[in-house]
């Protein structure tokens, strides 16, 4: 395969999971992974600070950030914050800006989980709404 199409591909799935988090909600799912509507998972980056993110340029083309509007009406949990990302309001929790991963190709993915030893699935504590919780809607 040549460099041409393999970055093809690479820009189409990255086109696909913007598409997908374009109309997604997240949820804490299945196994306590805090995910999209969709079932994408949210992953942390262990170089942020807290309402902070340190990925730019090809960090952020791999592991594009969980951006959303809050849902009309909706209850988030103490855990679910925003602040202000290249123009965008990028959602945090515990602080922890929120991401998803570009070699996660379908809903339950977790490849991104320990990649450089940054990189982690949020676990929401234990306790915390499990399937339901409500949380924005994404652009």
């Amino acid at each position: 395969m040549s460099i041409r199409s393999t970055s093809a591909l690479t820009l189409s799935a990255l086109f696909a999971l913007i598409t997908t988090a374009a109309q997604a909600q997240p949820v804490v799912a299945q196994g306590g992974v805090l995910t999209d509507a969709a079932g994408r998972t949210l992953y942390t980056f262990d170089k942020d600070q807290p309402g902070k993110s340190n990925c730019q340029g090809g960090c952020a083309q791999n592991w594009p950030a969980y951006v959303a509007e809050p849902a009309t009406g909706a209850k988030l949990p103490s855990q679910a914050s925003r602040f202000e990302h290249d123009g965008m309001q990028q959602w945090a929790w515990n602080g922890s800006p929120l991401y998803y991963f570009a070699g996660d190709t379908k809903p339950g993915d977790k490849m991104g989980d320990g990649k450089g030893g940054v990189w982690h699935v949020v676990k929401p504590a234990a306790g915390a709404p499990s399937g339901s919780t409500t949380m924005p809607s994404s652009y």
